[in-house]
């Protein structure tokens, strides 16, 4: 069995913060999410190899940061884009994927900034047993929430409707980015594409393979976050840390208020400051500020101000004089 892991976003709304690095690398405690899910991978014995589905953009960060890893099975596969308007939709740049690295087995494709919280083992004994397309599912437990994904409507394990994106969803159950497919499923993405199909989310393609070939859902509780924007990505920070805070080693504190569920890295310096649900990137400085749901980035300063739902750049000089 195949692994291919998506990592080809630009995460325009995490900007600043990723303008210059893949989202799948924002720090969860002293992990990522990626981390997660190679870890798990390279832990399966199905998974023979793992595809990093990634851009031109990023391509050398994943490749140094691979050479750095521990992860015998992965390896890059890099889709021909520099810049957010040149992709061509996840759906577009899978079957491309599969189609130049030939890939003709059941495979496993999974999102890089999913923060999930079953383990893949699990949802690969489900897929196995009933040998057709799979996906995870989540109850996100609103309908206003509900909107932004993919419905499904389920008769027992077995997907009835699948409705991407609806106006008014029928459930609070929805399809995240962690899908299982046998190898006779891999030529429908030609086939869906030909059809001048939406080549950009998976939930069009699923909802189109659906009424074509019986599809199945691993229905979980517990967690899920989609990192993809400032707010989803500290609600991660906070699951993981749980109330509590972390001050790494080589970081100093003085002085300063540390509320729950911050993350304050080596070289940081906070000084006569008050943080709450928080992430302090290595040698940024803060002093004499209140910093609440905000992330400050590498070698930024903050000083004299208030910070609430906040994103500074690395870099960066914010002051309230």
């Amino acid at each position: 069995m195949k692994a291919i892991v998506l990592a080809g976003g630009y995460a325009t709304r995490l900007w600043p913060i990723t303008m210059d690095r893949p989202k799948m690398f924002l720090p969860i405690g002293r992990s990522t999410v990626i981390d997660r899910i190679f870890q798990e991978l390279e832990e399966d014995d199905r998974i023979s190899e793992v595809y990093v589905s990634t851009n031109e953009r990023f391509a050398g960060d994943f490749q140094e940061y691979l050479a750095d890893g521990d992860y015998g099975k992965a390896q890059l596969s890099v889709e021909d884009t520099t810049e957010e308007d040149e992709k061509f939709g996840v759906v577009g740049a899978l079957a491309q994927l599969v189609d130049r690295e030939g890939i003709d087995e059941d495979t496993l494709v999974i999102a890089g900034d999913n923060l999930i919280s079953f383990d893949v083992s699990d949802f690969l004994d489900f897929f196995q047993a009933k040998g057709a397309p799979t996906l995870a599912a989540y109850d996100v437990g609103s309908r206003e929430r509900a909107t932004s994904y993919g419905i499904v409507d389920l008769d027992g394990d077995r997907i009835v409707d699948f409705q991407e994106k609806p106006d008014e969803p029928s459930s609070t159950l929805v399809s995240i980015a962690c899908y299982a497919f046998p190898a006779e499923s891999l030529g429908l993405l030609e086939e869906y594409l030909a059809g001048d199909n939406n080549p950009d989310e998976p939930g069009w393609f699923v909802q189109w393979l659906q009424s074509r070939r019986s599809t199945y859902a691993f229905s979980f509780e517990g967690a899920w976050f989609d990192i993809g924007t400032p707010e989803s990505y500290l609600d991660a920070v906070a699951w993981h840390l749980d109330g509590d805070s972390v001050v790494e080693d080589g970081a100093q504190v003085t002085a300063s208020d540390v509320g729950e569920n911050v993350h304050v890295m080596p070289g940081a310096k906070v000084r006569d400051a008050s943080l709450e649900r928080a992430v302090v990137f290595p040698d940024a400085r803060i002093r004499d500020a209140d910093v609440y749901g905000s992330v400050v980035d590498e070698h930024a300063r903050v000083e004299g101000l208030d910070l609430s739902g906040a994103l500074i750049g690395s870099y960066s000089q914010v002051s309230g004089e």
